[in-house]
C-alpha cells in the first residue's frame, strides 16, 4: 500500500539555523521529520512512498539524494577518481517525489498523483505530524467498514501545563494533559482510489478538508480514534519536546502502539 505524504506548504523558519525551510525538514535529532515519518511507516511494513511537494521540493529531493550520496562508509582514490562504498547501505524504501504544483491545496495535491494511486487503497498524511497510531489498524477498520475515506482521530496535547489538586492545594503539575474533549483529525487517513473521481477533489483548489465535508454529509467518512501518542511539529515547543523524546530513546513513532489498546470504532 502507498503511503503520500503531503509536503507542499510554503516554508516556516523554526529550523536551527533560521532559514526558510519546509516543515518537513524540520530537525528532530539530526534527521528531518520526514524521515522520522517515512521511518515509523517502514517499522510497521509501509515503504513505498510518495511525497507529494510543492514550495521548496528541491530541498526535498536534495535530502534523499544526499542521503543516498552519503549513507554508509566511502573510500575515494583520488588519483584514480573512484569511490568505493562499504558498511550500511541507509534506509530500504521507495520514495518518488513528486512536484504537485506550488500553490496547489491539498486536495489538489492528491488528486494530481491519480496516475499512481488509482488502482488500489492508499495512505495520506501530513508532513509535519508523527504519532503510534497502528497503521494496519486503521486499514483493517476501513475495510470493514467500506467508507470512502477513513481519517485517525488524535486528540492533541494541551498547549500548557496543568495542575493537579488535593483538596485546595496543588499536589504537583501535568507536563501536558492530553485536551479531553474534541477529537481532531490527525492524519494517518486510508483512502480508497475511487475517491479520486469525487468532485470535491477537482482542480487544483480542492481541499482535503472540503472533501472530508462532502464525505460527512454523503455518510462516507469513517474515523479511527487513536488514544496514543500524536503531536505535530507546529510550534519551537512541539519541535524541542519531539527532539527531546528522540534524544532520550523514548520515540513512542518508533514503537505503534497495538490496536487492542488504541482501536475504538467511531462510524
Amino acid at each position: 500500500m502507498k503511503v503520500v505524504i503531503l509536503a507542499g506548504g510554503g516554508g516556516t523558519r523554526m529550523s536551527s539555523d533560521g532559514d526558510l525551510a519546509p516543515k518537513p525538514l524540520l530537525d528532530i535529532g539530526g534527521r528531518p521529520i520526514l524521515w522520522h515519518i517515512m521511518r515509523s511507516f517502514c517499522l510497521q511494513g509501509f515503504d513505498d512512498f510518495i511525497v507529494a511537494a510543492g514550495q521548496q521540493g528541491e530541498k526535498i529531493k536534495r535530502f534523499f539524494l544526499d542521503e543516498i550520496d552519503t549513507a554508509g562508509d566511502i573510500e575515494i582514490d583520488a588519483g584514480r577518481r573512484h569511490v568505493a562504498r562499504s558498511g550500511e547501505e541507509g534506509d530500504h524504501w521507495r520514495v518518488r517525489v513528486v512536484d504537485t504544483g506550488a500553490h496547489t491545496e491539498t486536495g489538489g495535491r492528491v488528486a494530481r498523483l491519480r496516475q499512481l494511486l488509482a488502482d488500489a487503497p492508499f495512505i495520506v498524511t501530513y508532513g509535519d505530524s508523527l504519532s503510534d497510531v497502528d497503521v494496519h489498524a486503521v486499514v483493517a477498520q476501513h475495510q470493514r467498514r467500506g467508507h470512502l475515506v477513513t481519517v485517525t482521530a488524535v486528540r492533541p496535547p494541551s498547549r500548557f501545563g496543568g495542575l493537579r489538586f488535593e483538596g485546595d492545594k496543588v499536589a504537583g503539575f501535568i507536563e501536558k494533559p492530553q485536551i479531553g474533549e474534541g477529537w481532531i483529525n490527525g492524519g494517518f487517513a486510508v483512502f480508497d482510489p475511487a475517491v479520486l473521481d469525487h468532485p470535491a477533489l477537482a482542480g487544483d483548489g480542492a481541499t482535503l478538508n472540503g472533501l472530508y465535508e462532502a464525505l460527512v454529509n454523503e455518510r462516507r467518512l469513517g474515523a479511527y480514534r487513536h488514544e496514543g501518542f500524536w503531536l505535530a511539529a507546529d510550534t519551537l515547543r512541539a519541535l524541542k519536546l519531539l527532539g527531546d523524546l528522540w534524544e532520550a530513546g523514548r520515540a513512542p513513532w518508533m514503537s505503534p502502539s497495538p490496536a487492542s489498546s488504541s482501536m475504538r470504532i467511531a462510524s
